[in-house]
């Protein structure tokens, strides 16, 4: 099945990273706030580039995402703690990692500063460059380390990191001590328009909310939120598993299930969506995916859509600002790259696949899987309290405008958690 090339409209500013990217072999960091479209240039940079390019990223779910491999699998790396160890390479893989010419790499503040090392010294051994960073490979990372953190490791490795590196974050890999790593913080914000707005959500993003600020939101978030369906964002799991059971058994009728179609080794815990999907007609639902099959209609939904199910047949019928679409399963394609002898290039060839309705269960979803959505409203619920460093900053930042937000309860200091080795990294580096 050949795709057609999406067109993709940069920004100036998008326009000019991409230019550095294939104009250049610098190692280049892309990040910015939420909505600033480091999404769009990936997937433009994925479409368009004139290079040997290889995607990857940290887990198996944000892989899916790009159309790329997980770093793990890509580089025949143990799971865990790599420090020192031998790295195992096949030919198949030294192949492989002889044809690279950039390679890219996705949620990158969720990759810790051994993995980073661990590429860079599995594509020295590969390449036989043992004295170049990265074995002359360039190297391209997106993501928001005001976002998402790498998870800590237990004990000894904790220990380990805490000896080895000043911190655990990919910026502090040994690696960059031998190479410059040039970054470029987007800048121009396409999700929110409001410049009050954008002004308080800096403030989270970087620890400066004042008491004016506080008393804005939470003065804001206190009314009582509409009783239609407006989505919840929580810290935790059960939270979420349990508002969407309880709504869902509240609509009249039997739910139906929807069974996934799982062929390969695609991984439990990359499902991108239920294996099991219960729905009933009046389930508040949203996308998990972009349309691509709207014909000539364009675009009638992105990943993130919140809509109601009107219908259940061999299709599920969902309504979206007043408009009936018929939602076929999709499928999610997990990719391998390979070497192919005879052409010398990459070859990325789909593994395995994962067959279900894109919709999920939508009257609540976690902060962590609200990462890159966008909506016009929404009830934030901290819980007991903001648990890891951005979770507040990703919730509030999801919405459109301030007059979309609700909360469970006031903001409190404690729950603006800024990392101090971020705020270390993003102060020293030239905008």
């Amino acid at each position: 099945m050949t795709q057609t090339k999406p067109t993709i409209e940069l920004s100036p500013e998008q326009q000019f990273v991409f230019d550095l990217i294939e104009g250049t072999r610098e190692h280049i960091f892309v990040t910015g706030r939420a909505g600033t479209g480091k999404s769009t240039l990936l997937n433009h940079l994925a479409w368009r580039t004139e290079k040997q390019i290889v995607i990857c990223a940290p887990t198996g779910v944000a892989a899916l995402n790009v159309g790329g491999q997980t770093i793990h699998s890509l580089f025949r790396l143990p799971i865990g703690l790599i420090a020192d160890h031998d790295i195992d390479q096949n030919d198949a893989l030294k192949k492989l990692l002889n044809t690279i010419d950039t390679l890219v790499i996705d949620e990158v503040s969720m990759v810790n500063a051994d993995l980073m090392d661990a590429i860079d010294r599995s594509l020295r051994q590969a390449r036989q460059r043992r004295h170049e960073p990265f074995g002359g490979v360039q190297l391209v990372l997106f993501g928001d380390p005001y976002q998402l953190a790498p998870v800590p490791g237990q004990g000894d490795e904790r220990n380990y990191i805490a000896d080895t590196y000043r911190s655990f974050w990919f910026f502090d890999a040994k690696v960059w001590q031998e190479s410059p790593l040039k970054v470029i913080e987007l800048t121009e914000i396409h999700r929110q328009a409001d410049a009050d707005f954008k002004h308080m959500l800096n403030a989270v993003r970087f620890g400066q909310v004042t008491a004016e600020i506080a008393g804005i939101l939470n003065s804001t978030g206190a009314r009582t939120p509409p009783d239609d369906g407006t989505i919840t964002l929580a810290t935790r799991n059960d939270i979420v598993n349990r508002i969407n059971a309880a709504a869902l058994a509240k609509l009249p009728g039997r739910a139906l299930k929807a069974e996934a179609e799982v062929s390969g080794d695609f991984g439990k815990a990359s499902y991108p969506a239920d294996e099991s999907l219960e729905l009933k007609v009046g389930a508040q639902v949203m996308f998990l995916r972009n349309d691509t099959g709207g014909g000539g209609e364009g675009q009638r939904w992105v990943n993130g859509t919140i809509g109601t199910v009107t219908k259940i047949d061999v299709n599920v019928f969902v309504e979206v600002d007043g408009d009936v679409f018929e939602v076929e399963p999709v499928v999610w394609e997990k990719y391998r790259y390979s070497y192919l002898a005879a052409t010398k290039k990459l070859k990325k060839e789909i593994v395995a696949e994962f067959t279900q309705f894109p919709l999920r269960l939508a009257w609540a979803v976690t902060i962590h899987k609200s990462q890159g959505k966008t909506y016009n409203s929404a009830i934030v619920d901290l819980g007991d309290r903001a648990f890891s460093p951005g979770q507040t900053y990703v919730a509030l930042s999801r919405l459109t405008s301030l007059d979309g937000l609700y909360l469970t309860r006031p903001l409190r200091p404690r729950d603006i958690i800024v990392d101090k080795d971020v705020e270390r990294f993003m102060r020293g580096i030239e905008r």
